[in-house]
């Protein structure tokens, strides 16, 4: 259960963080937002506020912000075409029922002959009775189309994603994924409030209670003068000795209370994926000077993003195997293991998703947050944008190529931890 409570925070953190990037600055520049989603698929949970529909949907693997003018928009009214206007005060109208009609009292039943519902936001048609006056019908900018009882707001032309500058719509798209490493900044920042900021002394931090180090009698702040002799200057030093000895007793060196003593360490053998090294149960030695704190969680976010980078450079050069991605039951799993080491590992384990996710939205991949900025590096070169039926195509077959990279890396999992 814990693992389960630790998977849906984490998860729901990180898309929420990404698409609430996506939407404010959506929202800034204007562009209407139908929905806000959490997940893909069927509904779980929902509300309206305004003008956006929140969604909770039941699978975990996404999520999105639909925005006016990004699909096919509206129902087209046709000539010919029988539908009810509901009129405000001002005699404008703020409903258009489609079917359903009889439901209502206070009606005006029109046939259609031309609509305009981006534009002049105007309908014009012949009245129920007076078939001989073609009448024209304002609408206002928040008027609703009603259709099996489903009220959706129109969205005029200057409310429409495609409407907006380039430089708007592109910050719109890049706002998901900077969100992600914002997200990752801010845990960093506060793990370094927490814990401290650890550095590269060869001074011993605290010791857990079940490790080799306060078995063997070592104690807080020893400085580390050697290790069988070998001279040590950081802690990286100490590291890397213990981690090569797993356990084989080596003689620490250490100064303690201006006194030099030596102490015999066995590190405890423990797996390291493949590999077998030495712990000794013993955390680096950390500081809270503010300066450190305020600059820790964007240091260690460049730094695991370069590192990230370096992963996917083996990817592509085929050092790195397809069979060792993970999909969100390899995250499952992981995150099952990383809630064993308590609250503060999961916190950096949410730090280093949301770079994940940042990252891989970033790729100029059709479908993912990079594909689109992509054509719109492409739209700038031309001075036009490129025709979007074209584009919505690329995007779509990206969207089915990634879909079936989820079904095969998730299968990958499902072998790799339950078969």
């Amino acid at each position: 259960m814990t693992t389960v409570i630790a998977f849906i925070i984490i998860f729901g953190a990180l898309v929420f963080f990404h698409e609430a990037g996506h939407f404010y600055f959506a929202k800034r520049a204007g562009i209407l937002c139908r929905e806000f989603a959490i997940g893909f698929g069927p509904k779980v949970l929902s509300f309206r506020k305004n003008e956006t529909l929140y969604t909770i949907r039941l699978l975990p693997i996404g999520g999105y912000v639909r925005m006016a003018g990004e699909d096919q928009e509206m129902i087209d009214l046709k000539a010919g075409q029988r539908v009810g206007l509901i009129m405000n005060d001002q005699e404008k109208v703020e409903k258009i029922i489609i079917n359903g009609k009889d439901r209502y009292t206070d009606i005006r039943i029109i046939e259609v002959e031309e609509a305009d519902l981006d534009h002049s936001l105007t309908i014009k048609g012949y009245e129920e009775g007076d078939d001989e006056v073609l009448k024209t019908y304002s609408l206002t900018k928040e008027a609703m189309i009603v259709e099996d009882q489903v009220e959706t707001q129109i969205a005029p032309w200057d409310r429409q994603f495609a409407s907006k500058s380039l430089g708007k719509r592109a910050m719109t798209i890049f706002a998901g994924p900077m969100m992600n490493f914002v997200l990752a900044i801010v845990i960093f920042t506060i793990l370094a409030i927490i814990q401290g900021v650890p550095v590269n002394n060869p001074v011993l931090g605290k010791l857990t209670n079940d490790g080799a180090a306060k078995q063997a009698g070592l104690h807080e702040g020893d400085t580390v003068i050697s290790i069988d002799g070998s001279e040590i200057s950081s802690w990286e030093d100490i590291v890397e000795v213990i981690q090569k000895h797993p356990g084989e007793e080596i003689m620490f060196t250490v100064e303690r209370d201006h006194k030099t003593m030596d102490i015999p360490v066995t590190p405890k053998a423990e797996k390291d994926g493949k590999e077998e090294i030495g712990r000794i149960g013993v955390n680096s030695p950390v500081e809270k000077s503010p300066l450190k704190v305020a600059t820790y969680g964007v240091q260690q976010t460049y730094q695991w993003t370069i590192e990230i980078f370096r992963m996917l450079g083996k990817l592509v050069t085929g050092q790195f195997s397809i069979d060792m991605l993970s999909g969100p039951v390899g995250i499952y799993k992981s995150t099952e293991v990383v809630a064993k080491s308590g609250v503060t590992f999961l916190m950096k384990w949410a730090a280093l998703l949301s770079i994940n996710l940042g990252i891989m939205n970033l790729l100029p991949i059709p479908a993912l947050d990079g594909g689109r900025l992509l054509f719109f590096g492409v739209e700038a070169l031309r001075g036009k944008p490129i025709d979007r039926q074209k584009e919505g195509m690329v995007h779509f077959i990206g969207f089915m190529l990634l879909m079936l990279l989820m079904i095969i890396v998730t299968w990958n999992d499902i072998q790799r931890f339950f078969l």
